[in-house]
């Protein structure tokens, strides 16, 4: 059987459909997998052992992909974006589709009103439940996430004074609701008394550098010099990873990390914490302010705060994050 399976971004969403691919493949004798995605978002998938081929596109479908799409004549579409553009590439291909339910109302009521109707299922399981009409379950594995040869680190490509251990700490995020402020930041960085990796994109160099400066030899700016699979080896490398609620904090899931979330106006009832393997939690601490009015504001997040006080991170204050800290070395 030959499966389409959809999904267009982000980092963190494309790795929350692993378990998908992973199932659909080893649980499926004849399972071909394929998978469409965003051109920016393709390498995250390139070493996945799980795909046959990967189509990627810009921020359309032309009629060129439809046409490649269609001469692959595959059987099944798992649409595990669900929106107006795969409702159209589902009707050009006109093969049997199995999409997943977005649950946008449930997520409105919980924005605007408050009103909590999400179901108490994490989303990767609902995206499984997507396949579930061919004998595909949980394995229990967790999700994956491979990285080339050509972009495995080695010790030496980190400073001397990291390579016995370090925590890194992911600064970046899509969206400016989602990131733990900088004031926040500059005070957890000072208290802490161990080596420290600061991960983030080049966007996030500049506040990356300013946290360096408060110490050069325990902090190490790595913003910006390395790619998401590079990244996504510091991740692997580290002994505990800090982190906003983005892409990296669900590549520290495939990796069984152990993981202090920060959530601002996202909450977790969205089904998007970090999902271990099956019996292989780690430490995990989820940060948030709770019993505020205003949030979740946004299911996405916002630029900045709509209100303009920002409580839901500036409430997080970094004696909470550092004690946080200080509960995972004293488990260790």
């Amino acid at each position: 059987m030959k499966f389409l399976v959809v999904r267009f971004s982000s980092i963190g969403d494309i790795v929350l459909t692993s378990p998908v691919i992973r199932c659909l493949r080893l649980q499926v004798e004849t399972a071909e997998i394929h998978y469409l995605t965003k051109h920016k978002f393709s390498g995250i998938l390139d070493a996945n052992p799980y795909l046959s081929k990967i189509h990627t596109m810009g921020d359309e479908m032309d009629t060129d992909l439809l046409d490649r799409l269609k001469a692959e004549d595959f059987d099944y579409v798992i649409d595990l974006h669900h929106n107006i553009r795969t409702f159209r590439l589902k009707r050009a291909l006109g093969k049997k589709a199995y999409s997943f339910p977005k649950l946008n109302l449930e997520k409105w009521l919980l924005t605007a009103w408050k009103i909590n109707r999400m179901p108490e299922v994490h989303i990767v399981d609902r995206y499984l439940q997507t396949v579930s009409q061919f004998g595909v379950q949980t394995d229990g594995r967790g999700l994956d996430y491979f990285i080339p040869a050509s972009a495995v680190l080695k010790p030496q490509d980190i400073p001397a004074s990291h390579q016995a251990g370090f925590m890194a700490l992911v600064i970046g995020a899509a969206l400016g609701t989602k990131r733990y402020p900088i004031e926040h930041l500059m005070e957890f960085c000072k208290a802490l008394d161990h080596p420290i990796i600061v991960l983030g994109g080049k966007e996030d160099a500049e506040v990356g550098a300013q946290l360096e400066a408060i110490d050069g030899f325990k902090i190490y700016n790595a913003c910006g010099k390395f790619s998401l699979h590079e990244s996504a080896g510091l991740i692997q490398m580290s002994k505990l990873v800090i982190t906003n609620d983005t892409g990296l904090m669900h590549i520290a899931a495939a990796f069984q990390k152990p993981i202090i979330s920060l959530w601002g106006n996202t909450v977790p009832e969205f089904g998007m914490s970090p999902y271990y393997a099956a019996g292989r939690a780690p430490y995990q601490k989820i940060l948030e302010v709770k019993g505020l009015s205003c949030r979740p504001c946004s299911k996405i997040g916002h630029d900045s705060c709509p209100k303009k006080h920002f409580n839901c991170m500036k409430k997080i204050e970094p004696l909470v994050l550092l004690q946080a800290v200080q509960e995972f070395r004293s488990a260790l």
